[in-house]
């Protein structure tokens, strides 16, 4: 017997073919494409659609439907945590995202009784996003390229399988370093948001690689502006400051040295360990022009705009130390 999906029906009514953009019927264990020219078929997954656009993704299809969605976990977390390993001190630290998410999340309700949210990398809960997931009165449509207790949806973020103007909202946290192009990427999230709706994203900078093979881009925060290009800036900033950026180039260091797993998973308990208050720092410098210019991460909030930024306007907006 097929698994109900975890999508609710509004939501699914909203899907769109990843190639052709055309809406898709639910034909039991599959989504079919309704446009006759492409006919794309789309297995579901224990609940879960794999909608993927195999000409343009670096995923097939067959990752999923095999279940070797393991290897595409991209988060910091492993699934599979261990109680001490949660019990251990972490030398990461999200300064500002609760305080942000709570800034979108009253956005969002003051503009909708019910506003839907789709987000982007969503398989696990994003650090700072408790308040947001816990308010029922916000629907969240979790999409990720690996399976999670959360993942709702298997898409890729090049082609959204949405039809325009779908959400209210839209959240892509630790994500976009992991795409092969992320201006493809946000302009999909541009095109699948309602007029006026927000956008929230947090992004590297200085951090060493921690995706392998899938780990592709970093941005300075003009970089990150620069990005979301299409969207009127509400807030933008560092999230996580340098102290955490210090944190990761000390542990990186000495990770350099080794190869074998048991010495580098030894190493990263030392660090954590030795360097985890480092973070603490950053409660006080994430807002000063210096951070900017050295933050180990960025967030930009902002509205879906029909205007470009030009960059000319850009390069002024520079709010660093230097």
């Amino acid at each position: 017997m097929q698994r109900a999906l975890r999508l609710s029906d509004d939501t699914r009514k909203l899907l769109a073919c990843p190639l052709c953009k055309t809406s898709l019927v639910l034909s039991e264990n599959e989504l079919r494409c309704t446009h006759t020219g492409c006919g794309a078929v789309f297995p579901i997954v224990d609940g879960v659609p794999v909608l993927i656009n195999e000409q343009a993704s670096v995923f097939s299809i067959a990752d999923f439907v095999d279940q070797r969605d393991t290897y595409f976990d991209l988060s910091p977390e492993s699934r599979g945590k261990s109680a001490l390993r949660r019990m251990m001190p972490t030398i990461s630290g999200n300064t500002k995202g609760r305080q942000n998410y709570e800034r979108f999340a009253r956005l969002l309700k003051s503009e909708s009784a019910r506003p839907t949210v789709l987000v982007l990398g969503g398989s696990i809960l994003g650090q700072g996003m408790e308040a947001l997931a816990s308010d029922v009165s916000i629907e969240l449509v979790e999409t990720d390229i690996s399976f999670g207790p959360h993942t709702k949806l298997i898409c890729d973020a090049h082609d959204i399988p949405f039809g325009d103007d779908s959400f209210d909202g839209v959240i892509v946290q630790a994500v976009l370093e992991h795409v092969v192009d992320p201006y493809r990427c946000v302009d999909e999230i541009h095109r699948v948001l309602r007029k006026e709706g927000l956008v929230y994203a947090e992004t590297p900078f200085m951090q060493q690689v921690h995706g392998g093979r899938y780990d592709f881009a970093r941005f300075t925060h003009l970089g990150h502006r620069r990005l979301f290009r299409k969207f009127t800036e509400v807030e933008s900033g560092a999230v996580c400051g340098p102290g955490m950026a210090l944190a990761w180039s000390y542990q990186y260091f000495l990770l350099s040295f080794v190869q074998t797993e048991a010495l580098r998973k030894l190493i990263r308990v030392f660090t954590a360990v030795t360097a985890f208050y480092l973070k603490y720092f950053d409660t006080y410098l994430v807002d000063k022009p210096g951070a900017l210019d050295a933050a180990s991460g960025y967030y930009f909030l902002g509205r879906k705009s029909e205007a470009l930024l030009p960059d000319r306007q850009l390069v002024q907006l520079y709010r660093g130390a230097m």
